[in-house]
């Protein structure tokens, strides 16, 4: 019986996983395996790269440490949570993982000698961000038309070390720009998710993509997740989808916006801009001063970029309030708050 040892750095084919694991050889980037309770993620940025963007990769870490970027599956029109998006996505169910469900994520690594099939190199195992497990962008399809995209966001699985090099890398944007987004997107409806992992690692090299031998290092990052952090995540996702039901109701128009910056890689998207009141807000799972300080930090950053009517107003949307010189730190700013409360949401709208 044919055998494959998964270590980060091999680089094998997507027949040969097929043909020890299960799974189709042709049925696009997200391929579950149920027979071995498996789901392979192939990422082929160059994929993107035909047709003007380039999410896949590995993103700037963050505070819960390495993240890789991967776009979902849909060539035309809105991507969907449906075939292997909802595949990918309904990892996060913990009778899943608890039956040993494993996510693998592998990058195509040039093609096989002498062959049109593409040679694939194992990064290592992986899970969805529990509190985050994509963010939604816009992009052109294969017919180059703007659509809404998935770009799930992968973590190390616990215990793994993922061989990336420096070439997996997100590439920066080569000019900025800033898309309107016209709808804006709620927290998703998620399954279960897992305690988060607890001590990923990462081995990074500098060796090109094509050179397996330089894929093992000793260099790491050691990310402890935290699970507070990450309710406050999923607590500000939930505010935000309630406050859209607020606007709504209200009758204002509502969006946000995509904005790539010359230099860096990623995208930044505010929380919320109300068109009817000419207010950018952004959202924080819980009132503390490190949360408003961001929030403060993040508005200015996105107002140096959008283009909107003259007067544009700043708020912070907030489960609670903050303590009196917090909110006295809003006001010296003169940036506006508005709070959840049993009955809707106090200080809206903004005066």
């Amino acid at each position: 019986m044919p055998s494959l040892d998964l270590t980060p750095g091999l680089i094998t084919t997507r027949e040969k996983v097929a043909e020890v694991y299960g799974g189709s050889v042709f049925s696009g980037g997200i391929v579950p395996a149920k027979a071995s309770k498996k789901v392979f993620v192939y990422s082929d940025p160059a994929v993107g790269e035909k047709h003007g963007y380039t999410f896949d990769g590995w993103a700037e870490s963050d505070e819960f440490g390495l993240l890789y970027l991967y776009t979902g599956a849909g060539g035309t029109g809105d991507q969907q949570l449906k075939r292997g998006n909802k595949v990918l996505l309904d990892t996060l169910d913990e009778a899943w993982q608890a039956d040993g469900g494993q996510v693998h994520l592998f990058v195509a690594n040039g093609k096989v000698p002498g062959k049109a099939e593409v040679s694939q190199r194992y990064v290592g195992q992986v899970v969805l961000d529990a509190a985050q497990p994509y963010e939604e962008r816009k992009a052109p399809g294969s017919d180059d038309v703007m659509r809404w995209v998935f770009v799930f966001r992968l973590r190390p699985a616990e215990g793994a070390t993922l061989a990336l090099t420096e070439a997996d890398e997100v590439p920066p944007a080569t000019q900025t720009t800033v898309l309107d987004l016209p709808k804006a997107t709620g927290a998703p409806k998620l399954p279960k998710a897992p305690a988060a992992p607890k001590t990923p690692k990462v081995a990074i090299s500098t060796g090109a993509k094509d050179k397996p031998t330089e894929q093992h290092v000793t260099a790491q990052t050691v990310s402890h997740h935290a699970g507070g952090q990450r309710a406050v995540m999923r607590r500000e996702g939930q505010l935000v989808a309630e406050f859209e039901k607020c606007l709504e109701a209200a009758g204002h128009e509502f969006k946000s916006f995509q904005i790539t910056v010359k230099g860096e890689s990623g995208a930044l998207v505010p929380d919320l801009y109300d068109a009817t009141e000419n207010v950018l807000y952004e959202a924080k799972g819980a009132a503390t001063r490190s949360n408003v300080r961001m929030a403060i930090g993040q508005l200015l950053d996105y107002r140096r970029h959008i283009k909107v009517p003259p007067g544009l107003r700043l708020a912070v949307l907030l489960p609670t309030p903050p303590t009196a010189d917090v909110r006295d730190l809003l006001a010296a700013q003169n940036i506006a708050m508005v709070t959840q409360t049993e009955s809707g949401f106090a200080g809206f709208p903004v005066s």
